[in-house]
């Protein structure tokens, strides 16, 4: 029997392995509960509802295609072991550390079985990739390669006895920790489907201008993250998608119709997001270790003696006294979601105003993240953090950002009820409120509501210098030039401060 193993690619349109598998003969499916990723550092409830939500669906999709999807609970080779397939097919994944080994032992044990081991890439990522020169036109040519419809429903043979399909295991079978949500975002294709028509047809048409403020970013954000992350969605799908709806609004104003404003700069702007995708993954594909240490080494030391895990402990609780700080972190734990500015905005406070190092930050934001993906995650946690040695480094002002992008504190008051009644010319600073106008509003500074836990002043030019300094060394540029060669973009950067 021909096994076709799901890992983050939880469909069946634009599933080559599954496509390939059923053109051999008769195919089960398989998912395997791995405890050794459940249990993880960066694995959270939130992350197994998604998932179980996407699985009752394949479930349902696999069933019109006469396909069995197995659900096991155990270490990947082992569970391989008691179903003996005739070949293995599946799609590359570009993971954590851990699925990064865990394929290792695969490959070993199909070899050691004589077990033909059969892997499609599923996104723009190039394995085994040379250089990044023409990564962008590789990419391109990948992107356009067409879209696989699902197969076509084949006759099952016999049911070996130990194809029992399996049942879905919760949070409680597990022993994972309560993690519940509000609002919580659902899994699943159809799901991700009507999504991404919402998006295209409604939600989008001021993407470029409202995607950066947490007060409009939750509906103007195609929100479509957590769906390629989990693979009910294709890249490819939503490019071609994309596409093709772009140029059908182009043809439509070239025959006069008249287009609201803003489609095509938002349309623009999220097709560059798809390429942007692929192209942090490609980091991680390339050099699995940033996920554990920095970029440039030359970085390595500058943070590790510093830490507080006072000032961890209260950016975890959003206790900072920065009150767009503190509402992003309360928002991003209560919902499993955040816009890009303000994840990079709480990333840049740990990193620079605390000066936390990024590994065991990006962990906890890795938790809070229902659309975690490894390779993202973690060239953006280094970006923000300046240890890649080439990108802009931003150091963000807390009080300019809720002035810029929540100036009636809509947002803020929100996630932070303690603030609430806080008058708007003082909302950015509370801790700035004279005394008797704290008591009115009900929001006393050291009791009620934190003062800030550092000055961002200080702050700011504390970290400014110690950047500089290693920026400055000449080790340090011949480490950049090497992370350029090996990672860049191809596109100059230059150093900003914000």
């Amino acid at each position: 029997m021909e096994i076709v193993w799901f890992k983050r690619d939880l469909r069946v349109t634009d599933h080559a392995p599954l496509t390939r598998a059923l053109g051999q003969g008769p195919t089960a499916a398989l998912f395997v509960y791995e405890d050794e990723l459940l249990f993880a550092d960066d694995f959270a409830g939130r992350h197994l509802h998604f998932l179980n939500d996407c699985l009752q669906d394949l479930r349902e999709e696999l069933a019109s295609l006469q396909v069995p999807l197995l659900l096991r609970r155990g270490e990947v080779t082992q569970v391989l072991t008691r179903l003996a397939p005739t070949r293995l097919w599946s799609h590359q994944e570009t993971g954590n550390a851990l699925t990064y080994r865990r394929d290792q032992r695969v490959a070993q044990w199909c070899r050691e079985n004589h077990v033909p081991w059969q892997e499609s890439p599923q996104t723009g990522v190039i394995r085994r990739l040379e250089n990044r020169d023409g990564w962008a036109k590789r990419w391109a040519r990948r992107m356009n390669e067409p879209v696989l419809p699902p197969p076509t429903p084949q006759a099952l043979a016999a049911k070996p006895s130990s194809w029992e399909p399996g049942e879905q295991l919760s949070g409680q079978d597990l022993g994972l920790a309560p993690d519940p949500l509000q609002d919580r975002q659902p899994g699943g294709r159809p799901q991700a489907l009507a999504l991404l028509d919402s998006f295209l047809l409604e939600r989008g048409q001021h993407y470029s201008r409202e995607m950066s403020s947490p007060v409009t970013a939750y509906e103007a954000c195609s929100r479509l993250s957590p769906h390629f992350a989990f693979g009910s969605v294709s890249i490819r799908e939503a490019y071609q998608t994309v596409t093709l709806h772009r140029a059908e609004l182009y043809r439509r104003k070239a025959e006069g119709e008249a287009m609201a404003p803003g489609w095509f700069s938002a349309l623009k702007s999220f097709l560059a997001r798809l390429r942007w995708h692929c192209h942090f993954m490609q980091k991680l594909e390339d050099e699995p270790e940033i996920e554990f240490r920095n970029f440039s080494r030359a970085y390595d030391g500058l943070r590790e003696p510093h830490w507080s895990e006072e000032r961890f402990q209260a950016w975890v609780e959003g206790r900072t006294g920065y009150p767009l700080v503190d509402a992003c972190m309360r928002a991003l734990t209560a919902t499993g979601w955040l816009n890009f500015r303000m994840r990079a905005m709480l990333m840049s406070f740990a990193s620079y105003h605390l000066w936390l190092h990024w590994r065991r930050t990006g962990l906890h934001l890795a938790k809070l993240f229902v659309d975690f993906e490894p390779g993202i995650h973690w060239s953006q946690s280094q970006m923000q953090s300046g240890t890649t040695g080439i990108n802009t480094l931003r150091v963000y002002s807390p009080t300019k950002q809720l002035l810029d992008q929540d100036p009636e504190g809509v947002f803020v008051r929100r996630w932070v009820p303690e603030l609430a009644q806080v008058p708007d010319r003082y909302l950015a600073e509370p801790h700035t409120m004279p005394e008797l106008e704290q008591q009115m509003a009900g929001c006393v500074i050291g009791r009620d509501y934190p003062a800030p836990i550092v000055d961002h002043q200080t702050a700011y030019r504390e970290a400014q210098q110690k950047m500089r300094s290693v920026r400055s060394r000449r080790e340090s540029r011949q480490e950049a030039d090497a992370v350029q060669a090996k990672h860049g973009s191809r596109k100059r950067t230059t150093s900003k401060w914000r």
